[in-house]
């Protein structure tokens, strides 16, 4: 009987240094272990960016199931204040320590062992693809959107996809996300006269326009929430000026907010929303206004039905919790997978990703591949 250990993966592939956007080994690791398992590789390289798309089974089989995830992950930060090696994939007290350990190198890890160990021992009658990005942690330009271009010239297709990122708030089992919200970031310059504070008639001062503006915006109630999802948010972010001087008015400031928004709004419905209260408070004071707007992905839900119940079996078997279906969290690559097919999300408790000495129990990988296993087997059941 093939049984891949997910735990000596995950720490094979921490000791991969792939800091976004380097892909560190961890590909080529990953692609060798596949290929050797039968599945068919192939890079998907773009702008400098490693990606990697592997599938087990015969090109447009009716039932293919999907996994997604990344290896790319984020800086260390200050190396000093770690207590191990960041790279290390060190275990102690049955937790292995390193960046990516939960976020996500263990659930791809996950994910690839229960693949492997499926088509080794049981080959079932379908087939099982993997989309791997390196791209995930950082602008996400040419990662995920790049491996489903080549997908769909390629004429690869899912019937179901799910994204091992961390979903658990705090034990495993917990939650799995059906959805996420969307998220955009405005960037305003305000745009005024410059001139000597003692005679601010002679001025056209900015920075009462931004705050008008800020106040209007962060005070307004976007919406109550909906039926799968919390109440949208606003953020103002930062408000500069950089006047180093207290006797002049400055000709130029700037702010930023950030929107996580739910199903009731659209990218651009907010971004009309947010010109026509800019445009108020342009007239109002007489400055001029400037808008630009970056949305990082729309809103989007895979309403609860037969993908979502089929893992929260799996989950509730090996774990005894029934998920939460949330839409919570901020985003992930499960925004582009949503276009190609139904998909949800489940992995690891992600308290520590991110963090200084970010950990993973080594128990907790085990139980995922063992969810992930038991996903595989009743779906080709």
């Amino acid at each position: 009987m093939h049984n891949t250990d997910a735990a000596d993966l995950t720490a094979r592939l921490i000791q991969c240094p792939s800091v976004t956007p380097e892909e560190g080994g961890a590909l080529v690791l990953l692609e060798d272990l596949l290929r050797g398992a039968g599945f068919f590789c192939e890079r998907v390289d773009k702008g400098g960016i490693c990606n990697l798309f592997a599938r087990w089974g015969d090109k447009g089989h009716a039932k293919t199931f999907g996994f997604n995830g990344h290896t790319d992950v984020v800086p260390v930060g200050d190396a000093a204040a770690w207590s191990v090696d960041p790279f290390g994939a060190e275990i102690r007290d049955g937790i292995m320590y390193g960046r990516g350990a939960t976020d996500m190198k263990s659930g791809v890890a996950a994910f690839a062992a229960a693949a492997i160990d499926l088509v080794q021992n049981t080959p079932p009658d379908g087939a099982i693809m993997l989309t791997i990005t390196g791209d995930e942690e950082g602008d996400a330009l040419d990662g995920t959107t790049a491996l489903l271009e080549h997908m769909d010239q390629a004429g690869e297709q899912m019937s179901v996809c799910l994204v091992g990122e961390p979903t658990c708030p705090n034990e495993m089992g917990d939650m799995m996300k059906i959805g996420r919200r969307g998220s955009l970031t405005a960037y305003f310059t305000f745009t005024g006269v410059q001139g000597h504070s003692a005679y601010p008639h002679r001025a056209k001062n900015p920075l009462p326009a931004m705050a008008r503006l800020m106040d209007l915006l962060s005070s307004h109630e976007l919406d109550t929430g909906t039926e799968h999802f919390d109440a949208s948010t606003l953020a103002v972010v930062t408000m500069d000026t950089g006047n180093p001087a207290t006797n002049v008015i400055p000709s130029e400031c700037r702010a930023t907010v950030n929107i996580r928004f739910n199903d009731a709004h659209s990218g651009a419905s907010l971004t009309d929303w947010m010109q026509s209260m800019a445009d108020k408070v342009a007239a109002e004071f007489g400055v001029g206004i400037e808008q630009t707007v970056k949305i990082s992905g729309e809103s989007f839900i895979t309403p609860p039905g037969a993908l979502s119940d089929l893992v929260a079996a799996a989950v509730e078997a090996e774990t005894g919790r029934v998920p939460e279906l949330s839409t919570s969290g901020g985003t992930s690559d499960a925004r582009f997978m949503q276009h190609h097919c139904p998909v949800v999300e489940f992995g690891l408790v992600g308290k520590t990703m991110h963090k200084v000495d970010e950990n993973v129990p080594v128990e907790q990988i085990h139980q995922l591949k063992a969810i992930y296993s038991r996903i595989l087997c009743d779906y080709f059941s």
